[in-house]
C-alpha cells in the first residue's frame, strides 16, 4: 500500500468520509549554506524523496479536527476562539500554527476542515520534518479553498508559523525548498529576496543522507542563541545583517567584538561564498572542488559555529574517506545532531555503506542510518 493510499485509509476510518484532496509536502536536504538563511544569505538545498501527507475535507463545522497517524493522536480546535499552543502536543502546533498564520494573513477559514496526517521524514534529523508538515498543511487548505498565494508566499506563512507559534526562529530555506523544489535539481536560494535558480545535479552522483542517530530538537538547542550571537554581529558592524559584511569590513571593524561573535561572523561570511561557489561547481559538473568546499563548510561548523557533534564528525570523516575527490560530504541542518549529507558516485555507495557499518559504531556507540535520495518536486496535490 503507497503512502498516499495509507493516508487516505486513515482519513476515512477516522472521519467516516473521503477527503477531497491529498498533498505530498517534501523534506529537504541542504547540501550547502547552514545558518545562513537568517542572515539573509545563500543556500543550496534540494527537496527529497522522503514527505509528509496530508488528506483534507470540510466537516461543516467551525471546527479544525485533525488526526496525526503515526501518532494516533487527535486534535480539535475552535476557528471561532483565538487558536493557541496545544498544552501537550508538540505535533499539534504545527498544525494549529499554519491555520493561525493564514488568518494573520488574511486567509481565514471559511468553514472547519477534517485533517488526517503522517509523513516518512526522520524526526530530529535535520531533514525538515516540521517544515514539510506545515507546507503540506497550508498547501492543502490553499488548494481546497483555491486561495490566492504563490510558492514563495506559502513558504512565508509556514515560516511565520514556525517563529511567531511554535516559537523557532528558522530561517525561510526549509519551507521554501519543500514548496518549491524541483526534480532533478538543487535549488541556490537567495534569502533576501527569496530568488530561486534550479542548479542541475550531475546525472553520475547520488544524494547519501546518513543519520547519526544522535538527536537534538532545535526549539530546545542553542539554534536561538546563534541567531542572536548573528544578530549581534550585524549590529556591531552597523550593517541590515551578515549578508552585507565582507572579509575587508570584517577585518577593519572587527576590534571590540566578543570572541564568539567573531567566529560566529567568520562562519556565515564565509558560508555565504562557498554556497555561491558550491552552485558553479555543480553547474561545472566539478566534484572536486565541491568536495574541497562541503568539507570547508563543516570545518566552519565544526570550529567557529560550534554546532556539530563529535559523532558527526565521525560520519563525515568516513564518508570522506570513501568519497576522495568524487564529491563531498557534511552535517546538514541545524546541528548537533541529525545527519551528514554525501554526494558521491552511484557506484560507491555499496562501498560507502559497508566503510560506515564497520567502524561507526566502533566510534559513536551509535548505529548509523543511510538513505540514498534523489532530488524531487515541491509540494503539490496527488
Amino acid at each position: 500500500m503507497t503512502v498516499q493510499q495509507t493516508i487516505v485509509r486513515h482519513f476515512t476510518e477516522q472521519f467516516s468520509a473521503t477527503p477531497a484532496l491529498t498533498v505530498r509536502a517534501p523534506g529537504r536536504v541542504n547540501l550547502i549554506g547552514e545558518h545562513t538563511d537568517y542572515n539573509q544569505g545563500f543556500v543550496l538545498p534540494c527537496a527529497i524523496d522522503f514527505a509528509a501527507y496530508i488528506a483534507l475535507a470540510p466537516n461543516h463545522s467551525r471546527q479544525v479536527r485533525v488526526y496525526a497517524a503515526d501518532y494516533r493522536e487527535h486534535d480539535v480546535f475552535s476557528l471561532e476562539q483565538a487558536i493557541t499552543p496545544h498544552p501537550t502536543q508538540i505535533w499539534s502546533n504545527y498544525v494549529r500554527g499554519v491555520i493561525w498564520a493564514l488568518a494573520e494573513h488574511g486567509f481565514s477559514l471559511p468553514s472547519g476542515i477534517d485533517l488526517a496526517i503522517t509523513g516518512n521524514v526522520p524526526q530530529g534529523a535535520g531533514l525538515s520534518s516540521s517544515a514539510a508538515l506545515e507546507v503540506g498543511v497550508a498547501k492543502a487548505v490553499q488548494e481546497y479553498f483555491d486561495l490566492q498565494l504563490d510558492a514563495a508566499q506559502l513558504a512565508g506563512i509556514a515560516q511565520f508559523a514556525e517563529n511567531r507559534f511554535v516559537g523557532c526562529q528558522c530561517g525561510i530555506m526549509d519551507q521554501l525548498a519543500s514548496a518549491k523544489g524541483r526534480r532533478n535539481h538543487a535549488l541556490l536560494i537567495d534569502c533576501r529576496n527569496l530568488h530561486t535558480e534550479p542548479i542541475p545535479l550531475p546525472e553520475q552522483l547520488s544524494v547519501a543522507i546518513i543519520h547519526s542517530h544522535v538527536r537534538r530538537g532545535l526549539v530546545d538547542s542553542e539554534y536561538n542563541l546563534r541567531r542572536a550571537q548573528c544578530e549581534a554581529a550585524a549590529q556591531h558592524f552597523g550593517v541590515a545583517s551578515l549578508r552585507d559584511l565582507t572579509w575587508a569590513d570584517f577585518e577593519a571593524g572587527k576590534q571590540g567584538l566578543d570572541d564568539t561573535v567573531a567566529r560566529r561572523a567568520r562562519y556565515i561570511i564565509g558560508e555565504n561564498q562557498r554556497t555561491l561557489d558550491a552552485a558553479k561547481a555543480l553547474r561545472h559538473g566539478d566534484t572536486a572542488a565541491l568536495g574541497r568546499l562541503m568539507a570547508q563548510s563543516h570545518a566552519g561548523m565544526r570550529d567557529e559555529f560550534n554546532i556539530t557533534h563529535p559523532a558527526v564528525d565521525a560520519l563525515v570523516e568516513l564518508a570522506g574517506e570513501v568519497i576522495g575527490t568524487q564529491g563531498g560530504a557534511r552535517m546538514t541542518g541545524g546541528g548537533f545532531g541529525g545527519c551528514v549529507v554525501a554526494l558521491l558516485p552511484h557506484e560507491q555507495v555499496g562501498e560507502l555503506k559497508q566503510h560506515i557499518a564497520k567502524h561507526y559504531h566502533a566510534r559513536s556507540g551509535l548505529h548509523e542510518e543511510i538513505f540514498v535520495c534523489t532530488a524531487q518536486d515541491g509540494a503539490a496535490p496527488i
